[in-house]
């Protein structure tokens, strides 16, 4: 029987800074948070579970993902709070954040029009920074196959956040026009 409260207090906060990196929202973190552990009961029921690290990083990206889809897909085009605009008259800084976060927004919003499989490959590797080892053994597949997954979703959010980086679009245009 696993010590739910170690377990809790041991990888609680990783599943809370998984949760709360991809979904931005508190509400929404806490949601995740409650799912993944909801989740790892139900698996270790099923299952011994050999790394929790592992499992409940893998679960808490799943769930964190689903969020992300249930917000963008049903129409509920609802923006993260903290991508509303700044007021005139702020510094370049203040400016800058904004920014990041407009992108971040745009991200999660992407995400949740990855293939599933996709989305969670790239989360691991890419936000979760795993290696493509891990994140294989998280998933459940190979190697191989978490470098396809990742390859794909990139080409994918390459092409869908474009937009947000004009200064390089511009000059892989003009290099391909001028040579």
């Amino acid at each position: 029987m696993a010590d739910w409260q170690a377990i809790l207090d041991r990888h609680g906060p990783m599943v809370w800074r998984v949760a709360s990196s991809m979904v931005g929202l508190d509400s929404d973190a806490a949601d995740c948070f409650q799912e993944t552990f909801l989740a790892a009961v139900e698996l270790s029921r099923k299952q011994r579970v050999l790394s929790w690290s592992a499992t409940l990083r893998a679960i808490a990206v799943n769930k964190a993902n689903d969020c992300l889809r249930r917000r963008y897909r049903h129409g509920k085009r609802q923006e993260d709070r903290d991508t509303a605009l700044l007021a005139d008259g702020c510094d370049a800084a203040a400016t800058e954040d904004a920014a990041a976060r407009e992108l971040a927004a745009a991200l999660r919003r992407a995400l949740a029009t990855l293939e599933p499989r996709q989305a969670r490959a790239f989360s691991l590797v890419a936000i979760e920074s795993l290696s493509y080892a891990a994140a294989a053994e998280a998933l459940g597949v190979s190697v191989n196959h978490v470098g396809v997954l990742v390859h794909r979703a990139r080409h994918a959010l390459k092409q869908q956040l474009a937009a947000y980086a004009p200064a390089c679009a511009d000059a892989e245009r003009g290099d391909s026009r001028n040579g």
